[in-house]
């Protein structure tokens, strides 16, 4: 394959780099894949046989707009790297490279790759404080070295095959690019994403492409393929107690430092402002170590009351007299889906997507940088209801013997009414259920947002549910509860959502729509000094009562309104329910029923139908439900029938 194959994926990558873009081929033989990719054929050079080697970059220009372009090389052209993210503490470590004896030609933290990968090489990584993937390929050793940063905000996804080997940051510039990919849905992979509302590392919903995890390094090699994990957040029982106040002034140094090593940037930079804990803090920030700047804030409301979260958002924006704007998510927004569901590469159901593609347009008007508050919620306990009833029930799970639970509170969670507009505490359906399962088994049921395994009884066709006989979409969050030493129930459940919820749902969600936008997201929350502080602290100064985020909102009681810091927490959603009953509904109905719908192939559509009757009546609420059905549907139309070449 030639250059024409690597520029035919790189163009597909075109919103994520706008600002150039570059090619590497070790061989003129023609043998060249990628963006990139490695063929291991045999290419004759110099009397030897090595692999052909494609790398190409598509580029969003922020540090070192001059001499910062990929593919980057060190003196001799031995290694070439191409990157997607940013390396915060680049500046530091370039210092250090110097004095070992590295020379550098850029201002680049791309730079900082390949002498560190000369100097340290695996091991480098472990190093790099930042949001990266990034492949390297050196030709002294023939090693083609692929990693992904730890907690998962730059995607990476591949395809080994015989032979050949290549990767992308999104799956579109593999399965689009290459005719000779099959397209088959990994069934197992679709079981996971009804069940979850994505589908989870290292699978994706095709057969033959996987997925590197977080805080993963891959090695390759003409003769093997290795994977590595190079870092494991440590949460057990040996936990740090110390005076709140000084646990709160540790806690601001590391965060603001996070937040300072993200105002690096040699293009305008600005922040997401949604109203919440997170988001506010990471603004009063921001504007407290910049006192001359004015911080540029993006805020996005809904005409319905209880999803609007304007007036919060107002209030700090006025506080730090933010340049701020504003815009208000419309149902007619929905005009953008097909676009959205394009970006997305796999079916992903979470609906916020929506309000993110809207805020990530808006700032890309003014900024090419923005920061988030995006990691508060899984470092610092956030989800109140979930966790503090998922501390409850295991308090409850082990006072009670094991036959009670299972023989008294299974057949009254199989009897109770489903109630699924209610407050948590009211749905007795599922405290039932979850006292009869182990705390593992009830977390998972309680991450079961879309389809729960009985309903996917009445939904899946006969012949679905006897391929899937052996599928166990919850083995991949009990994987995570294995390596999860500490017996707390909170800091279990936070360690997985770390795990899963967190890089396969909250992180896709920001970098597609982000970069949708050819914008660039940050997440100091997420800096891994943050979690690793975090993380050895008892949950009680995360969870404290029912009071969320505790230690981090006693650091923020100096600098953030308390109408702000505590107040009941709202997620960043959208009102879905009664949209599909009265705006999409047209769009629902066209999507489910109509004879252009492939969904008749998997599902039962008697029971789709009931679903959509019920929610239409009112009686029940199977918005979320719905909402994955409908989003699989549109991205099987672009994927397996449209074969789009662009959006």
């Amino acid at each position: 394959m030639d250059l024409d194959k690597l520029k035919a994926m790189n163009g597909f990558l075109i919103h994520r780099g706008p600002d150039g873009e570059g090619y590497y081929s070790n061989t003129d033989s023609g043998a060249t894949v990628g963006s990139g990719g490695t063929r291991f054929e045999p290419a004759l050079l110099h009397g030897h046989l090595r692999p052909a080697v494609g790398l190409a970059h598509r580029r969003l220009a922020i540090i070192d707009l001059a001499t910062g372009d990929q593919p980057m090389p060190n003196e001799d052209g031995t290694v070439w790297v191409v990157f997607n993210g940013e390396i915060y503490n680049f500046q530091e470590l370039r210092r250090e490279l110097e004095r070992l004896g590295h020379a550098f030609r850029t201002r680049s933290d791309t730079e900082v790759i390949v002498h560190g990968w000369e100097q340290w090489g695996e091991k480098a990584v472990e190093r790099f404080r930042g949001m990266f993937a990034f492949a390297l390929w050196d030709e002294r050793r023939q090693v083609l070295y692929m990693a992904r940063d730890r907690v998962g905000k730059k995607p990476l996804y591949y395809v080994l095959g015989k032979n050949r080997l290549l990767f992308a940051s999104e799956l579109k510039a593999i399965v689009q690019a290459f005719d000779d990919l099959p397209r088959v849905i990994d069934l197992t992979a679709l079981d996971a994403y009804l069940t979850y509302g994505y589908v989870p590392s290292p699978h994706t919903i095709f057969e033959h492409v996987r997925k590197l995890e977080p805080a993963q390094w891959a090695m390759c090699t003409a003769t093997d393929f290795r994977v590595h994990t190079y870092w494991r957040l440590r949460m057990d029982d040996a936990v740090r107690n110390a005076p709140e106040g000084e646990l709160a002034e540790e806690l601001r140094a590391l965060f603001d430092e996070a937040v300072r090593l993200r105002l690096i940037s040699d293009v305008p930079l600005g922040a997401f402002l949604s109203g919440g804990v997170d988001s506010s803090a990471v603004v009063a920030s921001m504007a407290v170590q910049n006192p001359g700047d004015k911080v540029k804030t993006c805020s996005i409301g809904f005409h319905e009351k209880s999803y609007n979260e304007l007036t919060f958002a107002r209030l700090v924006a006025r506080r730090y007299e933010t340049d701020h704007e504003e815009f208000v998510v419309k149902p007619d927004a929905l005009a953008i889906m097909d676009r959205m569901v394009w970006h997305l590469d796999e079916p992903f159901a979470d609906a916020s997507a929506l309000p993110t593609w809207y805020v990530s347009r808006m700032a890309r008007q003014s900024v090419t940088v923005a920061l988030s508050g995006d990691g508060g919620d899984e470092t610092f306990a956030g989800y109140v209801q979930r966790y503090a009833m998922g501390r409850l029930e295991d308090g409850l799970r082990r006072k009670l013997p094991d036959f009670v639970r299972r023989n008294v509170f299974k057949p009254l969670g199989a009897l109770y009414p489903r109630l699924e507009g209610a407050p948590r505490p009211l749905r007795l359906k599922r405290f039932f259920q979850n006292l009869s399962l182990s705390l593992e088994e009830a977390y998972c049921r309680d991450m079961a947002f879309y389809f729960q395994p009985e309903d996917k009884v009445r939904l899946y066709r006969p012949e679905l549910k006897k391929q899937l006989e052996t599928s166990r979409p919850q083995d991949v969050l009990l994987r995570h509860f294995k390596d999860c030493p500490s017996r707390d129930p909170v800091t279990r459940a936070q360690y997985v959502d770390i795990k899963t919820y967190l890089p396969e749902d909250i992180l896709v969600k920001v970098d597609r729509m982000a970069m949708a936008h050819s914008l660039e997201v940050r997440a100091p929350i997420l800096d891994h000094h943050v979690l690793e502080w975090a993380a050895r602290l008892a949950s009680s100064y995360k969870l404290n009562g029912r009071v969320s985020k505790y230690i981090f909102k006693k650091m923020n009681e100096a600098r953030l309104p308390s109408d702000v810091l505590y107040r009941k927490k709202h997620g960043f959603t959208v009102p879905l329910a009664r949209w599909l009953r009265t705006d999409l509904r047209s769009m629902a109905e066209e999507t489910l029923f109509s004879k252009d719908s492939g969904l008749a192939e998997y599902f039962q559509m008697e029971t789709v139908r009931r679903l959509w009757n019920a929610h239409l009546t009112g009686r029940q609420d199977h918005g979320t439900p719905l909402w994955g059905l409908i989003v699989f549907e549109k991205w099987r139309r672009i994927y397996l029938e449209e074969r789009s070449q662009g959006r």
